[in-house]
């Protein structure tokens, strides 16, 4: 038996440049690990693929990053057994926080391991290309800039330790619809993609806090003013700084210290109908977080 955990990511920034010939955005975004994960426990078997999940009504069929990442992994690499996986799931599901993408890597790690297939991190990075643009970025984790359509990776410098408060509210938001509405509307602000590698670099939290910057936020608090509701509330409740994080609507805060980072969750759950979360960023490959046993 393997286990294996997928952890969740944030958008420092997210800029669209503009649309592909493959029908794709062209992005550019700074992108950063937290510690909130799910896990997959992994058994190779003679048999098929099959998948269970701890959230009622949660499709575990091919519709799921799960069975397809192991269903892909399967194809390329010839292999005739199956796995029989069972998926804990914490990450909250269509949040933005890259759910999906992070069971489809942790499936993808967790079958190299149990079928000693020794594919290396580019290897896999171009498998999971194949089924999400974040996959790529979940499957390598820590602090990295994301362009293409976000599969092109450049790794930073790390991320100075920061708490964060996760909100979701009771909404679902759809990224091909944000990406629309984002293509007729526009935005007047982009992120400088530049200026908080630096702040990162730099070591400078609250620098990089400041420069906060998500051009789908304001298409989806238009629509969702929620979103709006719960940045306000964090920020007045003394985050660092607080965005939406990928297309929605889950709002992120950005907090130095734990006692402040759980009393500001404690606020928006007395408050608020969202599902809260305290976390922190973090390199999951490199710390040794990720948990292959």
């Amino acid at each position: 038996m393997l286990q294996v955990n997928g952890f969740a990511k944030i958008n420092l920034t997210l800029d669209i440049r503009g649309t592909r010939a493959d029908g794709y955005h062209e992005v550019a975004m700074v992108m950063q690990s937290i510690g909130l994960h799910d896990t997959i426990a992994m058994e190779q078997t003679d048999g098929d693929i099959s998948l269970s999940i701890d959230v009622p009504g949660l499709a575990a069929d091919e519709s799921n990053l799960a069975i397809r990442a192991a269903r892909l992994i399967c194809a390329h690499c010839h292999i005739t057994g199956g796995v029989a996986m069972r998926l804990t799931k914490r990450i909250p599901i269509a949040a933005g926080l890259a759910g999906g993408s992070a069971d489809a890597a942790a499936v993808l790690r967790g079958m190299n391991a149990l079928y000693a297939l020794r594919m290396t991190d580019g290897e896999l990075c171009t498998l999971g290309a194949r089924l999400g643009s974040d996959v790529p970025f979940v499957l390598l984790g820590g602090t990295m800039l994301a362009t293409g359509r976000g599969e092109v990776l450049r790794r930073l410098s790390a991320m100075p330790k920061t708490y964060v408060v996760l909100a979701k509210p009771p909404v679902s938001v759809s990224t091909p619809w944000a990406y629309r509405a984002y293509d007729a509307e526009g935005t007047d602000r982009h992120p400088d993609n530049a200026a908080i590698e630096r702040a990162i670099e730099a070591g400078d939290r609250s620098l990089v806090a400041s420069l906060l910057c998500n051009v789908l936020e304001r298409v989806t608090m238009n629509e969702y003013p929620i979103v709006a509701e719960y940045k306000a509330m964090m920020q007045g409740q003394g985050a660092l700084a607080s965005m939406m994080s990928g297309s929605g609507p889950t709002v992120f805060g950005l907090v130095e210290r734990a006692e402040e980072a759980k009393r500001i969750a404690a606020f928006l759950r007395c408050e608020t109908r969202a599902a809260v979360f305290v976390t922190e960023t973090c390199d999951p490959v490199k710390s040794g977080e990720e948990h292959l046993s």
